[in-house]
C-alpha cells in the first residue's frame, strides 16, 4: 500500500503542476496585446494608442506595410492594384501566392495592351507626318498658284449705240423718239454735275 499511496502523490502532484501550468499559459494569454487581424482592426488599434498625429500617422503606415488587402461590405478583402489601377477579390487581409500569380498575370496583360496602344499611336502619327510630307511636297513642286488671266480685255463699260431713223415729221412714234431722247440727255446732263 505504500508504494500506491506514493504514486497517487505524484499524479496528484503532477496534475496540480499541469493546471498551474495551464493556468500560467491562460494568464499570459490573455495579457497578451491583441494582434489586428486586418487593415481596419490595425487602424482602430493605431487610434486608440496614438498619443498624436504623427505616431497615427506612423501606425497606420505599418498598418498599410502589413496588409494589403482591404475589407469589402458584403464581406471578403480587395486588393487594389495602383499601378493598373484596378481591385481583385482576394480570400484573405493579404493576397495568397496564387492571388499574387493572377495579380501579376493580369499586370503583364496590362503592359502589353498598353504598349500595343503606344505603338499604334506611334504609328497613326507617322502616317499622319508621311501624308503631311506628301501634300507639302506637292505643293512645292507645284509652284505658286496660277492666276488666269483673260486673252482679250473686256470692256468695262459698253458705250450706248445710237441709232438714227428715219422719221416722218409729224407721226406719232416719231415725236414720240424725239422727246425720250431729249429727256434721256436731260437727266444725263444733270447726272453728271
Amino acid at each position: 500500500m505504500y508504494g500506491l499511496g506514493q504514486s497517487a502523490r505524484w499524479a496528484t502532484l503532477g496534475i496540480a503542476c499541469l493546471a498551474l501550468l495551464a493556468g500560467a499559459v491562460a494568464w499570459i494569454g490573455s495579457s497578451a496585446p491583441h494582434v489586428a487581424a486586418d487593415y481596419e482592426d490595425c487602424t482602430k488599434e493605431a487610434e486608440a494608442k496614438a498619443t498624436s498625429s504623427a505616431e497615427y500617422s506612423t501606425l497606420i503606415t505599418h498598418c498599410g506595410e502589413r496588409f494589403a488587402g482591404r475589407r469589402k461590405r458584403g464581406g471578403g478583402y480587395a486588393y487594389f492594384d495602383f499601378m493598373q489601377n484596378r481591385s481583385f477579390d482576394i480570400a484573405g487581409p493579404n493576397p495568397t501566392d496564387d492571388e499574387r500569380k493572377r495579380i501579376d498575370h493580369f499586370y503583364m496583360e496590362f503592359l502589353g495592351a498598353q504598349r500595343r496602344e503606344m505603338l499604334l499611336s506611334e504609328l497613326v502619327k507617322a502616317q499622319a507626318n508621311l501624308g503631311q510630307a506628301g501634300l507639302d511636297r506637292a505643293q512645292q513642286s507645284a509652284g505658286q498658284p496660277l492666276a488666269l488671266t483673260p486673252k482679250i480685255p473686256l470692256p468695262l463699260k459698253r458705250p450706248p449705240i445710237e441709232r438714227i431713223k428715219v422719221c416722218e415729221n409729224g407721226s406719232l412714234s416719231c415725236s414720240w423718239a424725239k422727246l425720250s431722247a431729249t429727256m434721256r440727255s436731260a437727266f444725263a446732263s444733270t447726272r453728271g454735275r
